[in-house]
């Protein structure tokens, strides 16, 4: 205490001109109408820029909140999407003289949101972890996508978390096609680098240009067709006369995943029970041979 009244007593000149300043200030902006302005002017620049700062802060870290929220719209837009293209295909066919392909009905997708835990892009073998698991509806050989493109397919589930096969895994295969076309390849990564792939046995006779965009061909029970993968970036040399070698630029940016989405196919069951009776018949036919 008697420390605190030392420092006062050596300082009071200090306190009585920062005491008189102020009461100063008050009488002068409280007296003068043109000063009186001036104050509330300048106070309400601060407090705007003040409150501006706490709103981008805030804001910051609302975006968990949001993006989610995006997840979830484009997962209801993707939906109505893949409703709207089996619903044209169905009235194509009441069109006489057309050669619009069958549709194969509307194929009910749901979708779990997910965020990536650990993610590698550097590795020869690349695997993403996600915090959702077997208690959240994630399965096995479900498809991964995020709001740019395709992001891989999950491989193993645990209860709380799940391992995806990264698309830039050289094990991954995709099967892809060219938007607003039926042909298509297969999309495999090439150990280079994490922004390219490598779409294979593309016909020959394909016309297509650099820019053109490649889609998911809807070719299996992972991926809805129409889900975007890249673009063409460049021809690749080949030893193939028969096929084209492409060079692709993903559009998913793997060094920035945070929020993904897992694909759920309703009729995969379905489809996969269909392969299995399939395959079983090919190989009772092969062992009578």
């Amino acid at each position: 205490m008697k420390n605190l009244l030392d420092f006062v007593i050596r300082h009071s000149s200090w306190f009585v001109f920062l005491l008189l300043a102020v009461m100063s200030c008050i009488l002068l902006f409280q007296s003068n109408p043109y000063q009186h302005s001036i104050y509330f002017t300048s106070a309400n620049s601060v407090s705007s820029a003040v409150y501006g700062l706490f709103n981008n802060v805030t804001s910051y870290f609302h975006l968990k909140g949001i993006n989610e929220d995006l997840q979830e719209r484009n997962a209801m837009l993707e939906n109505e999407l893949v409703g709207l293209r089996s619903q044209i295909n169905d009235y194509k066919m009441l069109i006489p003289d057309t050669n619009a392909v069958p549709s194969d009905g509307y194929q009910d997708f749901d979708y779990v949101i997910a965020h990536v835990i650990s993610n590698s892009i550097s590795q020869p073998y690349n695997y993403i972890t996600i915090n959702r698991g077997s208690d959240d509806g994630i399965e096995p050989e479900m498809g991964v996508v995020d709001q740019n493109g395709v992001v891989g397919i999950v491989n193993v589930v645990g209860r709380h978390s799940a391992r995806i096969i990264s698309l830039l895994n050289p094990n991954l295969r995709l099967s892809c096609k060219l938007k607003n076309s039926d042909f298509f390849g297969s999309l495999v990564w090439d150990c280079r680098s994490p922004q390219y792939a490598v779409l294979e046995e593309l016909p020959r006779h394909v016309e297509f240009e650099t820019g053109d965009t490649i889609i998911t061909s809807g070719y299996s029970a992972v991926f809805p067709e129409g889900l975007i993968v890249g673009t063409i970036e460049d021809k690749m040399p080949t030893n193939d006369d028969n096929f084209y070698t492409l060079k692709i630029k993903l559009t998913t940016d793997f060094s920035r995943l945070s929020t993904v989405r897992a694909i759920k196919n309703s009729m995969k069951d379905e489809l996969d029970a269909l392969k299995q009776s399939d395959y079983e018949k090919a190989k009772k036919g092969g062992s009578r041979k």
